[in-house]
């Protein structure tokens, strides 16, 4: 395991000095893992949500990948911004779903146990948390990385530990905080 982190690490730093084929070496390395992070998230959408995993994926890392300027660090890093570009796609395409319904509700996705950030019903809409996630970033960055990685692309507290680099107790604390702070956020939009 600590071989083929490496290896990432590494293909991603050629990438970033302008090597192509390093992502295209890479991408089978991480392919899985950005599907299995897809796949929750989707799992929580309708039944008939017309974006796919294989969508998500594809779309993310195209989106990645035409970020030029992106000096990757480490897989970390890389994960990290994936997670926020899945976020951003997810999020558009609520956006995009309710203008098609000329001013219709945003549909609603529960957050699961994993998350736990109940509100009336358990339930809260994409763009409302994507508001309330912009908020609590002018707080606190790393929370809103922590909810990104936890809730948007399924990492266990592990993890995103290791994706952070902090201590899984640094992360149960932060995603505590975030989740009481976002709950407080929601219910009081909501009234």
């Amino acid at each position: 395991m600590a071989g083929e982190k490496e290896e990432i690490s590494e293909l991603l730093r050629a990438w970033s000095d302008g090597d192509r084929e390093a992502a295209e070496r890479f991408m089978p390395l991480i392919y899985d893992e950005l599907r299995r992070q897809a796949r929750r998230h989707l799992n929580r959408e309708r039944a008939n949500h017309t974006l796919q995993t294989t969508a998500l994926v594809h779309e993310a890392f195209i989106r990645l990948n035409e970020q030029n300027r992106i000096k990757w660090q480490n897989r970390a890093h890389f994960y990290a911004l994936a997670a926020q570009m899945m976020r951003r796609i997810l999020v558009n395409y609520a956006v995009a779903q309710k203008r098609e319904k000329r001013g219709g509700v945003v549909r609603a996705i529960g957050l699961d146990e994993t998350v736990t950030v109940a509100v009336a019903e358990d339930a809260v809409d994409v763009l409302a948390l994507d508001e309330a996630l912009a908020r609590l970033a002018k707080l606190d960055p790393r929370q809103v990385r922590i909810v990104e990685l936890r809730y948007f692309s399924g990492l266990s507290i592990e993890e995103t530990g290791e994706v952070l680099d902090i201590s899984p107790a640094t992360v149960k604390r932060e995603w505590s905080m975030a989740k009481a702070w976002l709950r407080a956020e929601l219910i009081t939009r909501e009234e």
